[in-house]
């Protein structure tokens, strides 16, 4: 079982509303074009598509966020539609300011199986809770720029007005 593989009968609902049987993670919506057909792709291709540095990828794979990538004969690393799915959902992780501990847990917590759904479910509420306090701290933030913006407009107005006088 690939990371981003899962077994029927998780949470993702359909656009009725159904349960769909798949994690929702593990059909994203594409951002890069992907060749049709093709589910192997070199550390160059990857990087093109996610335009993480293959530095990265490495690493990612040294710390056990990635799953074991498969080879070819010569060696060389080649990631499948499910590996690059994953990179996708490791970047959406990245930007909610999830530690990489936290992901390289919940990585391990993946491929440990159904048994951990709780303990990834409470993970990724936890982050969720962290990601709206942000977006609330963001959204006043931008209320302050907005009044400050506001009274530099109406201040240069003012000044115009009285040159014109």
């Amino acid at each position: 079982m690939t990371v981003m593989q899962t077994t029927a009968g998780t949470l993702g609902p359909d656009a009725t509303g159904h349960a769909t049987g798949t994690d929702i993670c593990s059909t994203p919506p594409r951002r890069h074009p992907r060749p049709d057909g093709q589910d192997r792709y070199t550390i160059s291709e990857v990087v093109a598509f996610t335009g993480l540095t293959a530095h990265t990828l490495r690493w990612y794979e040294r710390i056990g966020l990635m799953s074991h990538i498969d080879r070819s004969h010569t060696g060389q690393r080649r990631y499948s539609n499910s590996d690059l799915d994953w990179l996708d959902f490791v970047g959406k992780l990245r930007m909610t300011g999830m530690p990489v501990a936290d992901m390289v847990r919940y990585a391990e917590m993946v491929r440990e199986g159904e048994s951990t759904y709780l303990d990834r479910r409470e993970l990724l509420e936890s982050t969720r809770r962290d990601v709206l306090t942000r977006i609330a701290e963001l959204q006043d933030t931008v209320a302050v720029l907005d009044r400050k913006i506001s009274f530099y407009g109406d201040a240069g107005r003012a000044r115009e007005g009285e040159g014109n006088r």
